[in-house]
């Protein structure tokens, strides 16, 4: 182990020890998606202290506590994965009763996010025992982080992950999409990011940010238009390899229209106040209350009487 790994194993020691950590619960750690270095102290801590570790794959999850020079036997290791996970929750919940403490990772980033874990926990809730987060890395946070949605356009995010891998399927959930006004977060994988460009690329001029590889040596941000993805992929066979998440950017907000009076001004020179209304209002479009209520404040600054060939003092409809 090198001495960087020893250190990191004592100051995570030192700051996640002073939490109580109870017997008989689930620890759901997040592990790096990429980069050994985004591992948290408090996962490290736990993933040493446990008495035993619920993983997606157990020789994958080995390599990573071996990385960070913690020690677990093959059989302190329970699989855990999409097709086992049902089963295998018993197998977890018959060590919680017997008081211990067991953690489960996913492959990388947070378990029941587009990974396994969460019929795992909703197997736990079920039975009354505990799950306890520990925070960490995601795909999905870390590429709405660069994506550059302003908080009041967001109105929050929809996270959708991977779409039907079926050419039918996968275009009407992106026709769905279209409808969708909130930011969506997609995942995908190399071999099929070039389908899913194709499919996105019906959505126009809105806004995608690429994440590609992300925490890792080749990983790569952009923000591009839809419908210049596939282009984008084509420009650099480097671009098709690695893992995918994607933000759909949300739908940007209607402008708001922009009151140009001088149509309304120059009728009114010429034309009885209501006469000007209705003509501005069938030439803009802008509702002719509204448009009164201009032309009024228009014929006040001017120092004209307010008056219609009608004598009317309200608005025509």
């Amino acid at each position: 182990m090198s001495a960087l790994f020893t250190s990191a194993l004592s100051a995570a020691t030192e700051a996640a020890s002073v939490q109580h950590y109870p017997q008989g619960t689930l620890y759901v750690v997040a592990t790096p998606i990429g980069n050994l270095a985004d591992i948290s102290l408090r996962a490290l801590h736990v993933l040493g202290m446990v008495d035993a570790i619920a993983c997606e794959d157990t020789r994958h999850t080995q390599s990573l506590l071996r990385a960070y020079g913690i020690d677990k036997s093959a059989s302190q290791l329970i699989a855990v994965h999409q097709h086992n996970e049902a089963q295998a929750a018993h197998t977890v919940m018959d060590h919680l009763r017997q008081g211990q403490r067991v953690a489960y990772v996913s492959d990388a980033g947070t378990p029941g996010i587009s990974d396994p874990g969460a019929r795992l926990v909703a197997a736990l809730r079920a039975q009354n025992l505990r799950a306890i987060p520990l925070p960490g890395p995601s795909s999905v946070t870390s590429v709405l982080s660069v994506a550059g949605i302003a908080e009041d356009q967001s109105h929050g995010f929809v996270f959708s992950g991977f779409l039907p891998t079926k050419a039918g399927e996968r275009e009407r959930a992106v026709l769905a999409l279209a409808n969708e006004a909130r930011a969506v977060v997609l995942l995908e994988a190399p071999h099929r990011i070039e389908a899913l460009s194709v499919a996105l690329a019906s959505l126009g001029t809105r806004q995608i940010t690429v994440g590609r590889e992300l925490t890792k040596q080749f990983e790569e941000v952009a923000t591009v238009c839809a419908q210049d993805l596939p282009t984008w992929l084509a420009q650099d066979t480097n671009r098709l390899r690695g893992e995918f998440a994607l933000v759909l950017h949300p739908v940007p907000p209607a402008a708001a229209p922009v009151h140009d009076h001088r149509i309304l001004k120059l009728l009114l020179e010429h034309l009885p106040l209501k006469t000007a209304v209705k003509l501005t209002a069938d030439i803009t479009g802008e509702p002719r209350n509204g448009l009164y209520q201009s032309a009024l404040a228009l014929k006040s600054a001017q120092g004209g009487q307010a008056s219609d060939s009608s004598g009317s003092g309200s608005a025509a409809t």
